[in-house]
Parts: structure tokens; C-alpha cells; sequence
């Protein structure tokens, strides 16, 4: 038997009380927003990315400066133990994320695109175990099930406040959370090495495409002039509707563009066959192009190595058709993913919240381009120093899927419990 389990026959045998939200701490979800500032005080503002990025928040953590007035500050304050969500998102899986602060953030406010949860009694509710609740399976079930919105989803104050929380004694919290941060540095240390591996490599390959004014053998060109098309995908709208009986063709969004490759994954959306045709019709999508996310995420690319003949791809994702004859496909996908490209597109971007890269200033885009010998050279030597890199990896990635899933499984064992009868 295991301390926790020992703790629970010894302290709740009976079950555990379950409480609101409401009755264990103070939601607030009125934070400052930056373009409606009022004062001359400098303060840091704790965002919506701070706490998707972070499961414990510092001063450190905190990057963007704004202005605020004292009752700004007063109202908005950040204390060591509060709690911020993330209350909304286009992606409903990504509401509910939680972080702690994990001390005073003096001269810092929290924006209007996250919430703080401030809880009455920090003696008897440990906000690091309401942290690891909110990833749980039940909390994550309630708030797929209260959630609203067409394109961007949310909770009102009123159900976010009605979300029921397990509150075991503070000694079994205490446990559970120990537990819990162990798995979870663990992990951290892999992700880590994982991280530095790709680093070496993107350094070897930063070096390998950096090309002065003048290239041996070859020219700077505009992308224009050395491809043959650059088109797009096509959006529903009114034109089909995703996942109809009998959709079977994969449609490729940004999420399916990775490492290189196309992935299509259980929550990759279908289409049908005529939907498929209109989309194709668009992009004229063949083997041999490289793809290009323009849009949301921005810069994601992948080589298309087989005649697509049961996926399309979305508005946004940009189907660029090199003249072989003068570029080759691995070669410009290489460079268009090189951070010396990547600082010189990144000017371009514009739109918000939803960004994109126009596709007549990705056109008008600088590319070197050396003779084709030297292109193969390039590519070679790139192919063979990321097969060696994802040699040296290759059990990291496994490593860190098999530890999150061990932590998936203890962290709901361990956070599901018997409600205690009336």
C-alpha cells in the first residue's frame, strides 16, 4: 500500500468533499487590457501565452510592459499562490490551462485573456493540487461540457464558478502533488536534451545555407523566378463541408505539416471526393511541391515525396512548384526553413489575432540559389547530419511520449476520488 493510499484509508476513508469553485477561491476574469491602459506606472502584464507556456509563474516569466493606474494595479495584482486559467481559445482542448505563481509579482497585472483564481484558505487547498485538477480527466470532462462558442470557445464566470473540485486533506494533497512534480521533472529534463539535440542541428544547418552577396556557381533569385506556381488551398465556406458521410480524403491544415512530412492523425478532418476535387482544382497539388503554412502558424513546411491522391490542404497553406530545372525541391524546402529566411520573411507578416504571410511578399522573397551539383551537395550533407541527429534523439522523443503517458495515467488515478456521502 502507498502513503497516499495509507493517508486516504487513514483520513477519508469515506470518500472526499467536493466543492464549487466558488467556495474555494475568488475567480476573477476582469484583467487590464493593454490598449485601454489608464496611468503612468510602468507594470508588467502576465498574458495569455505566459500561462500556456508556464506551469509556475515568476517575475521572469512576465515579458510585456504596459501602463496602469493604481486601482489597476490593486485589482489586478498578482500574489504568490494565485491561480491563472486560460478562460478562452480558438482551440477548445487549450481551455483550462492552468499555472501558479509562485511568489508576489510586485509591479505586475494580469490581462483581460486570462483569469485568476485567488483561493480563501492556502492552509487547507494547496494551489499547486488544484494546478494538477485542473489537467485532470473530470475537470477536463466538465469543461468540454460547459464550453461555448462557434469559433472561439468559452466558459461564463457563473460555470467556471460551478466547476466541482475533489478537496482531500492537505496531507494527501501535499503527497499527491510531490508525486506529480516528480513525474513532471522528469520530464522536463528529457525535453531538455531533446531540445539542445535540435538546436545542434539547426546551428549546423543555419551555417550550411548562409550564403553571402555573391554565391559560387549561382545567384540570388526571387522565388517568382524560380518556380513555376504559387497557389493555396481552399476553405469550406461555401464551397463543401468537412467530415460528411463518406468522407474519406485526408484536408491538411498547419497541424499536419510536421517535421518535414505530412501526418494525418485521428482528429484530421475529411472530405469528400468532389470537395476534394475543387480543392485539388485550386492548388494543383503534386509530388515534388513544397508546402508552406502562410497563415496562424507561419513557416512550417514540408516536401511533397508521392502523388497526393487522398488529401488536400487548406486555405493557407501555400503549394510552391519549383522549376527543377533550376531548384530542387529538399534544397528550397532546406532554405525556407533556415533562420536567415525566416528573419527575412518574419518582417512581412501581418493581420491579427489571425497572422499571415501574403503570398505575393513570399513570392518577391530572396532565395539562393547555387547550380544544381551544389544544391545535391547541400542536401546530402543536411540529409546525412539529420539522420545522425535523429539517431542520437530517437529514443528521446519515444523516452518523453512514454513518461507523459505514465503521468497521464497516475495523475488521474490519483486525482480520482470517491465523493463522500451526504
Amino acid at each position: 500500500m502507498s502513503k497516499i493510499e495509507k493517508l486516504i484509508e487513514q483520513l477519508c476513508p469515506n470518500g472526499v468533499e467536493f466543492k464549487m469553485l466558488a467556495e474555494i477561491g475568488d475567480f476573477k476574469s476582469a484583467g487590464v487590457d493593454k490598449k485601454k491602459v489608464a496611468g503612468q506606472k510602468p507594470v508588467m502584464l502576465l498574458n495569455y501565452m505566459d500561462v500556456y507556456r508556464n506551469q509556475y509563474l515568476t517575475a521572469k516569466n512576465l515579458t510585456m510592459e504596459v501602463t496602469a493606474s493604481d486601482s489597476q494595479m490593486a485589482n489586478c495584482s498578482i500574489k504568490k499562490g494565485d491561480i491563472f486559467i486560460t478562460p478562452s481559445s480558438e482551440v477548445i482542448e487549450e481551455i483550462g490551462i492552468a499555472a501558479v505563481a509562485k511568489e508576489d509579482i510586485v509591479g505586475g497585472v494580469y490581462s483581460y485573456h486570462v483569469a485568476r483564481i485567488r483561493l480563501f484558505d492556502q492552509a487547507k487547498i494547496l494551489s499547486d493540487f488544484i494546478r494538477y485538477v485542473f489537467e485532470s480527466e473530470s475537470i477536463r470532462n466538465q469543461i468540454l461540457q460547459k464550453a461555448t462558442g462557434l469559433t472561439r470557445f468559452g466558459l461564463t464566470k457563473g460555470r467556471w464558478e460551478a466547476l466541482m473540485f475533489p478537496i482531500p486533506p492537505v496531507e494527501i494533497q501535499r503527497e499527491i502533488v510531490k508525486v506529480l512534480d516528480n513525474f513532471a521533472e522528469l520530464t522536463a529534463e528529457l525535453t531538455a536534451e531533446l531540445t539542445a539535440r535540435e538546436k545542434q542541428y539547426k546551428h549546423y544547418k543555419n551555417s550550411l545555407l548562409t550564403f553571402g552577396e555573391a554565391i559560387h556557381g549561382g545567384e540570388w533569385k526571387k522565388l517568382s523566378d524560380i518556380t513555376q506556381s504559387l497557389k493555396t488551398g481552399l476553405n469550406p465556406r461555401k464551397n463543401f463541408s468537412l467530415n460528411t458521410d463518406g468522407a474519406q480524403n485526408y484536408y491538411v491544415t498547419v497541424r499536419e505539416i510536421v517535421n518535414g512530412r505530412i501526418e494525418f492523425f485521428d482528429k484530421t478532418d475529411r472530405v469528400n471526393d468532389e470537395a476534394l476535387v475543387l480543392i485539388n482544382k485550386r492548388s494543383n497539388l503534386e509530388k515534388g511541391d513544397v508546402l508552406f503554412s502562410g497563415t496562424g502558424t507561419i513557416g512550417r513546411i514540408a516536401v511533397v515525396r508521392s502523388k497526393p491522391e487522398n488529401w488536400g490542404v487548406k486555405e493557407g497553406v501555400y503549394v510552391i512548384k519549383p522549376k527543377q530545372e533550376i531548384v530542387s525541391s529538399k534544397y528550397l524546402a532546406y532554405v525556407l526553413g533556415a533562420m536567415n529566411t525566416i528573419d527575412r520573411y518574419k518582417t512581412k507578416i501581418v493581420g491579427s489575432p489571425v497572422a499571415s504571410l501574403p503570398m505575393g511578399e513570399l513570392n518577391k522573397l530572396m532565395i539562393p540559389v547555387p547550380v544544381l551539383k551544389e544544391q545535391e551537395r547541400i542536401v546530402e550533407l543536411l540529409d546525412k547530419f539529420s539522420t545522425l541527429t535523429e539517431d542520437l534523439i530517437d529514443g528521446l522523443p519515444a523516452e518523453i511520449a512514454a513518461r507523459r503517458k505514465q503521468y497521464e495515467y497516475y495523475r488521474d488515478k490519483l486525482l480520482t476520488f470517491k465523493e463522500v456521502s451526504a
